[in-house]
């Protein structure tokens, strides 16, 4: 299985958990490398991914903050299809229609009505200055997947101190676990 490591806007530094986690999968882990990171282009990420996701998978995609509305634009493109991705694990997505949603990233500003044709599960937090406990709602929703709370933990980023998440790692165990035999959903049609 390769781990598709998807960070957000200006892309994930030393002391992130998602930093930490590339170091300890190795060669099964990779990450985005789109050339817009300040200034986020979402063709341009939707292209990194591309170049990340094995066409023969299997592949578990592990977005954080704006990698989150990155993995929502790549699977709702038209004529996008199913290269194998088993699941979504997408930890502290931003509102964009919040005050704190960076200007850079508009371009991301818009989702794509669409649930994930494939399991997700987001990952929050009840203090995180990117989006309300609501909104958080509201997008897991959107995306046809559910959400588990981290309680207070801002951002769930480098300022939050997680090291390498331990908790974080037994969320993705376990959704894993979950996906098991499960039978994945039909992808999308034209």
């Amino acid at each position: 299985m390769r781990f598709v490591i998807v960070p957000g806007i200006d892309g994930s530094d030393e002391d992130h958990w998602q930093s930490a986690w590339e170091r300890e999968l190795g060669p099964a882990a990779v990450r985005i490398e789109p050339s817009s990171w300040s200034e986020p282009d979402p063709a341009d990420w939707s292209a990194a991914l591309d170049r990340c996701v094995p066409a023969d998978g299997p592949s578990l995609l592990i977005a954080h903050s704006l990698g989150c509305h990155a993995v929502a634009h790549w699977s709702a493109r038209p004529g996008w299809s199913d290269p194998g991705v088993l699941g979504a694990v997408l930890v502290a997505p931003p509102d964009p229609a919040g005050p704190a949603f960076p200007a850079a990233a508009a371009g991301f500003a818009t989702l794509p009505a669409a649930p994930l044709p494939y399991p997700g599960l987001v990952v929050a937090s009840d203090d995180d200055p990117y989006a309300t406990p609501a909104a958080t709602a509201d997008l897991a929703a959107g995306w046809g997947v559910p959400v588990v709370s981290m309680g207070r933990a801002g951002h769930l980023n480098s300022a939050s101190r997680l090291g390498r998440w331990p908790a974080g790692q037994a969320l993705v165990t376990a959704f894993r676990a979950g996906l098991r035999g499960r039978p994945r959903p039909p992808a999308p049609g034209p």
